[in-house]
C-alpha cells in the first residue's frame, strides 16, 4: 500500500474485498494476528525539510573533524559565530514580521527564546536588558536581551532567583528604590549624601499639555495617540510629583582601589529628568553639570588571558572631582531596574554586580540589570537577542570547533522552534524564502591577536579574490535583494574602478604572518564599502577587525554578510563548513590571482542557476584536489531552495525545464511619501531560466511570447542541453523603471520543430493565479505554498501560427458562391532570429524592442 508523507495506513490487504473488521465481542480468541508495514521513498529529491541523508551527514561531520585537525596542525585558533534570524510561525503576515522592527508579540517571543537559551547555554551568568541599535526615523533605540558569563566557569551572579522576571509585577514602589540605593551605597562604602533624587520635569509636562488644542477631535489622531501624551498620562497616574528614582555618581579610582563619587548640584535645586520614555539613566540632565573627562576604553590587547584574584575593594569616598557616570535605581511597573554605568574594565563592572547582588539578597528584592553593557572582554562569553525589521536576530556566542558549532546551532534551532519561531516563510505566490533577516557569519579568534585575519592579512585577500572569481558563492546563499544597493554588495558590482584600487592594495599586502595588526584595516577599510561609503554594508565587513575608532572595533572579527537564513540547521552548518574548509585551504595555499573584470557578464550569467551550479562545482573540485572532500551534492538543497523548479514539459523527446532565477532590484530616485522623502525599490522585474534537453543541432527553436530565445550550450554540460534566461516585467507598480512598459505575464513558451515546420506545443507560466484568484493571505505551510506554485504552471497552451490573409472582412450581404482551385497552404512561420544583445547575450529581455539580424 502506498501512502503519502504525513499519512499513516490503517489497513493493509492485497485485495480490497478481503479487508474486514475483526469480529467478536467476548468470545475467547486463540488466533494470533500480526502485520508488517514498511513505507519507503521511491525517489528522494533534495528538500529543505530533510536536506541530507544519514550517510551524507556522516560525511559532512567527517570533513568538519578533518578541518579541525588541519587547524591544529597549522596552529589556527578560529572562532566562528553567527547572527541567525527567526520569525513567528503562527503569524507571518503582521508588520512586525515583515517590515517593523518592534512589536508586542516580537518582544514576548524574544523573551521566551532568551529564557530558554539561558537554561541551556549558561550557568552562573547574568542577564542584561539594554538598548541596541538606534536607526534614523525610529523614536527610540531598539532593545537587546543579552547574557554574559565567564569562560573559566566562575559565576558572575551566584543566585539566579535575584534576577527579576521583566514581565512580573513585584509590587515595588519608590520607597523600595530608596532602601535598595542606600543599602548599595553602604556596601561600596559611599555616604548616602552622594544619592541624588530624580524627578520628572513638571514644568515641561504642563507646557506640553497646555500646547494641545482645547478639544482634540478625530481629525487630529497624531495628538490623540502621541507617545508623549500617553507617557504623560501614565506618569500622572503613578504620581508625577513622586521621585522617579535615585542616582549615585560612580567612577573607579585606580590609585585608591575603590569607588569614587561626588555630589550633584543643579540651578533648579533638584535633578529634573529630560522628557521621554527611556530608562532613568538615559534621561539624566548631564549638560547641567560641570565638565568632566571621558572614559578611556581599554585596549583589547591589554586584556590578560585569565582573571586574577582581585584585592579586596576598599571603602569608597566622595571627592570634589565632577563625575558624570552614574548608577541609577528606578522602579517601573512594580520591578526594580538597576541602570549600570559605563566602565573601562570588566573587573570594575563585575565589582558593581557583586554589590548589587549582595544588596538584593539583603533586602530579598530581585532586580533587572539594564543600562550600559559590560566592556568587551575576551574572557567573557555573550549572546544576545535583538529585534530587526521583520525578524528576531540572535547573536550567538562563537564556537571553537566543529562539534561545538554543530551542537550550538542545532540546539538554537530546536529552542526557537519550541518557542514558536521559524526560519522560513512563504510569499503570496507560493515562493519559499528565508526570514529576510540574513544569517551573517563571523570569523575571528578567542583573542584579537589570535584572529587568522590579523595574523595573516593575505587570508582575507584570498577570500576576497576567490569570491570575486566565483560569483556563485555570492548568489547561491544570498537573499532576494541583491546588487549594488543591497545589504551585502560584491566589490565589483557596478564598480570596476574598485578592482583597480584593490589590486594596488593587494600589492602592498605581505604574505605570511605580519607583526602589524592594523595593516589589513588600513589597506582595505575604504575599499570594502558600498556605494555610499558605508563600511558595514559590504560582503566582507571589517568593522570589528581592527578599526581605529574604538576598542570595540579591534576584535579581529570579519563578518561575512552575504548569507541568507537557510530553513534548516544542517544547511546553515554546511555554509559554515564551506567557510571553514576554504580558510584551511587558503592558510596552506593562499589564493593570490589577478582580479577578473566581469562587466555585464556578472549579472548575465551568474544570476542563472546553471552557471551558478557550474561555478560551485568548480569550487568543490578545488577543495577536493587539495584533500578536502567537500561534495557538490551537499549543495543540492540550496539550489532547490534558491532556484526552485517552476515546471517541466516533455515534447517529442525534448524536455523543457523552467526554473526561478535571480533578478537584482533597482533602487529608484527619491520621491515624496506620507512619511517624508523615500526611495522605493523596483521589484517588478523577474527572471527565469529555460533549459532544453534533447535538442540536437538547430532543429528546435524555443520562443517566449513569440520572441526567439537565445539558447546556448554551457561548457561542461551535455551536448544536447541548452540554456537561456528570460527577463520580464511581472507586475506594474505605481513607481518603477520604464513605467510605459506593460506586464509581460503570462509567459507563453513554444517548442518549434523547424524541420517539420510546426509547433510541437508548449506551456504557460503565470506570475499569479491563472484564474485571477489571487490570495489575500500568505500560505500557512509548505503544502499550500506548493499548491500555489503548481497552479501557476500550465502544461498546455502554445501560440498557434497566424496565416496572413488579404481577404476583406466578412459581411452577410457580400456572400457569393463559386468554385476555385485549391491553393497550397502557407508554411509555418518561425519567428525571426534576433540580434544577440552584446551586453546580455545569455538573456532575453522582453522589455527591449527586438532587433533582427
Amino acid at each position: 500500500m502506498f501512502a503519502g508523507e504525513g499519512h499513516i495506513p490503517l489497513a493493509c490487504t492485497p485485495e480490497p474485498s478481503a479487508a474486514a473488521p475483526v469480529t467478536g465481542g467476548i468470545d475467547e480468541c486463540e488466533s494470533e494476528f500480526s502485520f508488517y508495514n514498511k513505507v519507503t521513498r521511491v525517489h528522494e529529491d533534495p528538500r529543505v525539510t530533510k536536506p541530507y541523508s544519514e550517510t551524507q551527514w556522516t560525511s559532512i561531520n567527517r570533513l568538519g573533524l578533518q578541518v579541525d585537525k588541519a587547524y591544529d596542525e597549522y596552529g589556527i585558533h578560529l572562532t566562528m559565530g553567527g547572527e541567525p534570524t527567526f520569525i513567528s510561525i503562527d503569524d507571518m503576515e503582521h508588520p512586525q514580521w515583515n517590515t517593523e522592527a518592534d512589536g508586542k508579540e516580537k518582544r514576548a517571543l524574544a523573551q521566551n527564546l532568551f529564557v530558554e537559551m539561558n537554561k541551556v547555554f549558561t550557568q552562573g551568568g547574568f542577564t542584561h536588558y539594554g538598548q541596541g541599535k538606534w536607526y534614523p526615523g525610529e523614536p527610540l533605540p531598539r532593545w537587546q536581551y543579552a547574557c554574559y558569563w565567564r569562560k573559566d566557569g566562575v559565576a558572575l551572579w551566584q543566585d539566579a532567583s535575584f534576577l527579576a522576571d521583566p514581565n512580573k509585577d513585584y509590587k515595588l514602589d519608590h520607597t523600595d528604590t530608596k532602601r535598595f540605593a542606600e543599602t548599595f551605597c553602604e556596601l561600596i562604602g559611599i555616604d548616602n549624601k552622594a544619592l541624588t533624587t530624580a524627578y520628572e520635569d513638571i514644568l515641561y509636562h504642563l507646557w506640553q499639555e497646555a500646547s494641545l488644542p482645547v478639544e482634540i477631535v478625530p481629525k487630529q489622531p497624531e495628538l490623540l495617540h502621541a507617545m508623549s501624551r500617553k507617557g504623560l498620562l501614565e506618569k500622572m497616574e503613578r504620581g508625577i510629583e513622586k521621585p522617579v528614582g535615585y542616582v549615585v555618581p560612580l567612577q573607579w579610582n585606580d590609585k585608591r582601589h575603590c569607588w569614587q563619587s561626588c555630589t550633584w548640584e543643579f540651578k533648579r535645586g533638584h535633578c529634573f529628568l529630560l522628557p521621554g520614555e527611556s530608562p532613568l539613566g538615559y534621561r539624566l540632565p548631564l549638560d547641567s553639570l560641570e565638565w568632566s573627562g571621558n572614559i578611556i576604553d581599554r585596549d583589547p590587547y591589554d586584556i590578560p588571558d585569565f582573571f586574577t584574584k582581585t584585592k579586596k575593594i576598599k571603602k569608597g569616598f566622595i571627592g570634589k572631582e565632577m563625575i558624570k557616570t552614574a548608577l541609577a535605581f528606578e522602579v517601573r511597573e512594580g520591578r526594580l531596574y538597576i541602570f549600570m554605568p559605563p566602565t573601562s574594565h570588566f573587573e570594575h563592572y563585575m565589582g558593581l554586580l557583586n554589590a548589587i547582588e549582595a544588596a538584593a539578597k539583603a533586602l530579598s528584592m530581585p532586580v533587572v540589570i539594564e543600562g550600559y553593557s559590560p566592556p568587551k572582554d575576551s574572557r567573557i562569553e555573550k549572546y544576545a537577542v535583538t529585534p530587526d525589521p521583520g525578524v528576531i536576530e540572535v547573536n550567538i556566542h562563537p564556537s571553537n570547533s566543529w562539534p561545538q558549532l554543530v551542537e550550538r546551532t542545532t540546539t538554537l534551532y530546536g529552542l526557537a522552534k519550541a518557542c514558536r519561531l521559524g526560519t522560513d516563510k512563504f510569499m503570496a505566490d507560493g515562493r519559499h524564502t528565508g526570514t529576510g533577516g540574513g544569517n551573517h557569519v563571523t570569523l575571528g579568534g578567542e583573542t584579537p591577536d589570535q584572529s587568522p585575519f590579523l595574523r595573516r592579512p593575505d587570508i582575507l585577500r584570498s577570500f576576497i579574490t576567490y569570491w570575486q572569481h566565483h560569483p556563485g558563492l555570492s548568489y547561491l546563499f544570498s537573499g532576494l535583494f541583491i546588487g549594488l544597493t543591497s545589504q551585502a554588495p560584491r566589490v565589483d558590482e557596478a564598480r570596476d574602478e574598485v578592482l583597480y584600487e584593490l589590486e594596488i592594495a593587494f600589492s602592498h599586502m605581505p604574505e605570511g604572518e605580519v607583526p602589524q595588526p592594523w595593516l589589513v584595516d588600513r589597506l582595505l577599510r575604504h575599499l570594502l564599502v558600498d556605494l555610499t561609503g558605508n563600511t558595514h554594508r559590504a560582503e566582507f565587513c571589517i568593522d570589528k577587525l581592527y578599526s581605529p575608532d574604538s576598542s570595540t572595533g579591534r576584535l579581529g572579527i570579519v563578518e561575512f554578510r552575504g548569507f541568507e537564513m537557510p530553513p534548516h540547521e544542517q544547511m546553515s552548518l554546511v555554509q559554515m563548513l564551506l567557510l571553514r574548509t576554504l580558510l584551511a585551504w587558503f592558510w596552506k595555499k593562499p589564493y593570490h590571482k589577478p582580479l577578473i573584470r566581469w562587466g555585464t557578464e556578472l549579472h548575465d550569467k551568474f544570476l542563472l542557476p546553471q552557471y551558478v551550479e557550474n561555478d560551485l562545482a568548480q569550487v568543490c573540485r578545488d577543495l577536493q584536489q587539495d584533500g578536502f572532500q567537500f561534495q557538490f551534492n551537499w549543495l543540492n538543497p540550496f539550489f532547490e531552495f534558491r532556484f526552485p523548479v517552476c515546471g517541466t514539459r516533455e515534447l517529442d523527446n525534448v524536455t523543457l525545464e523552467l526554473r526561478t532565477a535571480i533578478e537584482p532590484w533597482h533602487v529608484l530616485g527619491e520621491e515624496a511619501s506620507a512619511s517624508g522623502t523615500a526611495r522605493y525599490v523596483d521589484s517588478s522585474l523577474e527572471r527565469v531560466q529555460i533549459k532544453v534537453k534533447g535538442s540536437i543541432g538547430d532543429r528546435y527553436v524555443v520562443t517566449c511570447n513569440g520572441r526567439h530565445v537565445p539558447l546556448k550550450p554551457v561548457k561542461g554540460n551535455a551536448k544536447d542541453e541548452q540554456f537561456a534566461g528570460i527577463r520580464y516585467r511581472a507586475w506594474q507598480p505605481p513607481s518603477a523603471l520604464h513605467p510605459t512598459i506593460g506586464v509581460h505575464a503570462p509567459l507563453v513558451f513554444d517548442l518549434i520543430d523547424t524541420w517539420e515546420g510546426r509547433s510541437l506545443g508548449g506551456f504557460v507560466y503565470h506570475v499569479s493565479h491563472a484564474g485571477g484568484r489571487n490570495p489575500e493571505t500568505l500560505p500557512v505551510n509548505a503544502f499550500e505554498a506548493e499548491g500555489r506554485r503548481v497552479a501557476r504552471f500550465w502544461e498546455h497552451g502554445h501560440t498557434p501560427s497566424i496565416l496572413p490573409s488579404d481577404l476583406p472582412s466578412w459581411l452577410p450581404s457580400a456572400v457569393t458562391h463559386r468554385f476555385e482551385a485549391a491553393e497550397k497552404v502557407s508554411e509555418f512561420v518561425v519567428p525571426e532570429v534576433e540580434s544577440i544583445n552584446p551586453d546580455y547575450p545569455n538573456t532575453l529581455d522582453l522589455r527591449r524592442q527586438p532587433k533582427f539580424k
